[in-house]
């Protein structure tokens, strides 16, 4: 594959508008384009008239860290929102910022979680518990917030008690005023203990609300002649596994494949990988570390039942998104738009549903979390109905954003220009990934560098760490840390890491005689 300096988008005429959809959690393998066990039409169709790159990778499994990174095209480390609880500094610098200064009109629908759910006096949250429920606010806010000149937002995920913010004031709007039914105390009256089906109606369902007011938005820009960049955040497959009917119900259980745990995978391991194994694990050496809290990512303590209805559940929401993604195209289409619109999907990390015999997310970087869905339409200028193993980094969508518009890229920005790379997939903008995972200083601290064929992570303080042959080992059963045939590879690969993590060569300074 040949390798690209990036460069200009190479346009013709006027400047494209930028339609960006993601979801929140999903595997990479849940396109039914490549996956026949899951239906997703209208992906299906964006899969036809645009290209999928299949090495696709976010720079953090959670999602605060990764978000911050698609909106500054900075790493984690970088911009200061390393993990959950933390908050993206609002002096930093935003693509919707920049876009703004190139005469974009700026808007985000859905989720955003750039800052924490729990405030401090220190660092107060506009997306904290306190604020969601203020209604008088959110009636006269809609930004601005990180660039995005509009900001119309939602925080929970199904029946989460943190609703509040626009969508539930857009709810009151349709008329569904016993809407706090659907939801858990202290906000709502519904019973947490209900699985599987979320009695809300659909015309009531946040992702109705992210079609009908992206579409909205884009007919108002339109009728303005203004280009925009419109940011779809829809906050599903994420869990709680609940979807309203009949999506509860679309997919038969046991006709689906359930995945799980390879005996003997995880004795080479690092230790909470074996834990997450255990009837009753002890996790007190990683307390707040985000995984294996009563079992919760494990597949031990579950019943086949019980794993087999979380997979067609999970499934059934991702098909209901999929249905109200398929709205928001068939606007842009009947607005006229769609040809001067790139349109990229993708989501924030990725989700486990028993593979490795794990549950949902944590500190584990196998390419069912760091891997992701992730496909570009830009009708006459991205090859329709291709497939690409060139690498992507959610850290580059803003770099490449500003590229397409014909802005200037910040050298703070770290991810690299795949503008080129996007136009023709045949080229590579980059050699690695690099993905990084950050709890607590007491708790898991990983990095991970991916290159085409191999995988090493390294954790801080620690002799442990994992070692993957992609190749040979997809699944990533056989860990080659402590192989002792493959102890060059480990010193070429951590060489190669610690390369990637001094990031962009310096530039080139004046030699200065005599100096």
């Amino acid at each position: 594959m040949e390798v690209c300096q990036g460069g200009d988008a190479l346009l013709s005429g006027s400047k494209p508008n930028f339609l960006f959809i993601t979801s929140d959690q999903q595997h990479w393998n849940t396109i039914g384009a490549f996956h026949d066990e899951i239906r997703t039409p209208h992906l299906d169709r964006l899969v036809r008239e645009g290209t999928t790159f299949g090495r696709a990778y976010c720079p953090n499994p959670t999602c605060t860290p990764t978000r911050s990174s698609i909106i500054t095209g900075m790493y984690p480390s970088q911009h200061g929102a390393w993990t959950l609880g933390t908050k993206l500094a609002e002096d930093r610098v935003t693509v919707g910022e920049l876009l703004q200064k190139a005469d974009y009109r700026t808007a985000l629908i859905g989720k955003a979680h750039f800052q924490p759910v729990f405030s401090t006096e220190e660092y107060p949250s506009l997306e904290g518990k306190e604020k969601l429920h203020d209604f008088e606010f959110w009636k006269t806010f809609t930004g601005p917030y990180y660039g995005f000149e509009r900001a119309e937002m939602v925080r929970n995920h199904t029946n989460e008690w943190l609703v509040g913010q626009h969508y539930a004031l857009w709810m009151e709007e349709k008329g569904c005023l016993n809407w706090r039914d659907y939801f858990t105390p202290p906000i709502g009256t519904m019973d947490p203990n209900e699985l599987y089906c979320w009695p809300i109606p659909e015309k009531y369902h946040y992702n109705t609300w992210i079609a009908e007011r992206s579409g909205e938005l884009m007919e108002q820009y339109k009728e303005s002649g203004d280009s925009f960049f419109l940011w779809a955040s829809f906050p599903d497959p994420h869990p709680p596994y609940l979807v309203p009917e009949p999506w509860d119900t679309m997919y038969d259980p046991d006709s689906l494949t359930v995945p799980a745990v390879t005996p003997g995978e995880h004795d080479a391991n690092p230790p909470h990988f074996r834990k997450t194994q255990e009837s009753n694990p002890d996790f007190s050496d990683y307390k707040e570390s985000g995984f294996g809290i009563h079992g919760y990512h494990s597949h031990v303590n579950m019943t086949d039942e019980d794993r087999k209805k979380l997979v067609a559940v999970y499934y059934g929401m991702v098909s209901y998104m999929d249905k109200c993604i398929g709205q928001i195209l068939d606007k842009l289409d009947a607005l006229g738009l769609a040809d001067n619109t790139i349109v990229v999907f993708t989501t924030d990390h990725g989700h486990f549903f028993g593979q490795h015999g794990l549950q949902a997310k944590g500190g584990f970087h196998y390419e069912d979390l760091i891997r992701v869905p992730f496909i570009v339409k830009y009708p006459g200028h991205v090859p329709a109905g291709r497939v690409s193993d060139s690498m992507q980094s959610l850290v580059d969508l803003a770099p490449t954003f500003l590229s397409f518009a014909g802005a200037p890229i910040p050298g703070a920005m770290t991810g690299v220009d795949q503008s080129a790379v996007w136009q023709n997939p045949e080229l590579s903008a980059r050699d690695h990934i690099i993905c990084e995972f950050h709890h607590e200083p007491t708790t898991i601290h990983q990095k991970t560098y991916v290159n085409d064929r191999y995988k090493i992570t390294v954790y801080y303080n620690q002799t442990y760490g994992e070692l993957f042959d992609l190749a040979k080992d997809p699944g990533e059963t056989r860990n080659l840390w402590d192989d002792e045939r493959f102890r060059e590879l480990k010193a070429d690969l951590l060489l190669k890491y610690i390369w990637a993590e001094l990031g962009k060569e310096p530039m080139p300074m004046p030699r200065i005689s005599g100096a």
